[in-house]
């Protein structure tokens, strides 16, 4: 049966790192994987040719997708419009629109680029981290939110962080389910020594935990200590599970501990296993147009969705051989460069990438 996927380059060098991953998906397809690619506006490009960030057309088209690849969205141009539309609203609708509730933030440091990372080897060497990040729930999303005038005449900006009962359980069981298939070890990260909502949130997981999962062993940390954690010993995590704000900090963090954000992908789940798959670095507008994103977070975010959505674990398994063997013969973009290596632009990353493949 054919599979379809929705392309949605979106802004910044997502058109360019975009371009890269359909390449390697147009080698499958001839090859004989059973897709169909369609392709959208999301974000700040939409915004300019429609007047919002996200179209009705391109939510329908991805809700009829069995997955969706994303680039990037935002950018200095974009930030004078009012916040509702932003280009960060196309992507938030988006998550909200398909019910993508389970953010898969792996953070991975592959051996060849162990001199990257900003810590000594020896702290990340070997590190295999998942962050599971709740990300159609709290203070992104919660009501009331807004900007008021007091009675005094000044502003007041609030937000508010809530989580229903059935949030909090679906993403934790998102997190042990793919703890089993690993080390078997969750840690939730919270703030309930000073938040009602997280306390509620620690009591959830443990319960459930408890009830559904006996085999995984469950620790909690404060959201604090989790990002000091982080850099100090990041090697004792296996699998994190979060609230939505938290794990987009502890993400990013985690993911520098790798060397790079433009080698990590990222995975956004609902309940029918439909994803959208983007990498973590965002729109970069710094070197847009320049040809020399790394794609490889595009590539490897592609080999998620065939994993995860499209049921092609022995294809996805091809595309991570492939990414090993050009990191293994010194093949190397900007961002991830050093001596004695082989400098290549996005497209070069790209036609690397389908030699190996």
């Amino acid at each position: 049966m054919t599979k379809r996927v929705l392309i949605l380059p979106g802004d910044g060098i997502g058109p360019e790192i975009v371009a890269e991953a359909v390449k390697v998906l147009d080698r499958l397809a001839g090859e004989g994987l059973d897709i169909e690619l369609d392709e959208g506006l999301v974000g700040g490009s939409a915004y300019d040719a429609t007047g919002t960030p996200l179209p009705e057309s391109t939510l329908q088209m991805a809700r009829e997708a069995d997955a969706v690849l994303l680039g990037a969205v935002g950018g200095p141009k974009w930030e004078p419009l009012d916040i509702a539309v932003r280009p960060e609203k196309g992507l938030l609708g988006l998550r909200a629109g398909l019910g993508l509730f389970s953010n898969l933030r792996p953070a991975i440091l592959y051996p060849q680029l162990a001199n990257a990372s900003s810590l000594r080897a020896e702290i990340v060497a070997g590190l295999d981290i998942m962050i599971v990040r709740e990300l159609t729930g709290g203070i992104y999303f919660g009501q009331p939110r807004g900007v008021r005038t007091l009675e005094t005449g000044e502003r007041q900006g609030f937000n508010t962080l809530v989580y229903a009962e059935h949030e909090i359980e679906r993403i934790v069981r998102s997190a042990c389910d793919i703890a089993m298939k690993r080390g078997r070890r969750v840690c939730s990260v919270d703030k309930a020594n000073v938040l009602e909502c997280t306390e509620l949130w620690r009591e959830v997981a443990t319960r459930v935990v408890k009830q559904e999962y006996p085999e995984i062993e469950l620790s909690h940390m404060y959201v604090d200590n989790a990002a000091m954690q982080l850099i100090k010993w990041p090697k004792q995590f296996d699998v994190i599970v979060t609230t939505n704000m938290f794990g987009d900090i502890l993400s990013d963090a985690a993911a520098m501990l790798t060397g790079s954000i433009g080698m990590l992908p990222s995975a956004s789940l609902n309940a029918k296993g439909q994803g959208m798959y983007e990498p973590i670095h965002g729109s970069a507008p710094d070197i847009a147009g320049k040809g020399v994103a790394n794609p490889l977070a595009t590539i490897l975010s592609v080999s998620m969705m065939l994993r995860y959505s499209l049921d092609e674990a022995a294809t996805a398994d091809r595309i991570d051989a492939a990414v090993v063997e050009v990191l293994d013969q010194g093949v190397r973009t900007p961002d991830i460069m050093s001596d004695g290596m082989t400098e290549v632009d996005c497209a070069g990353m790209g036609d690397a990438v389908l030699a190996a493949l």
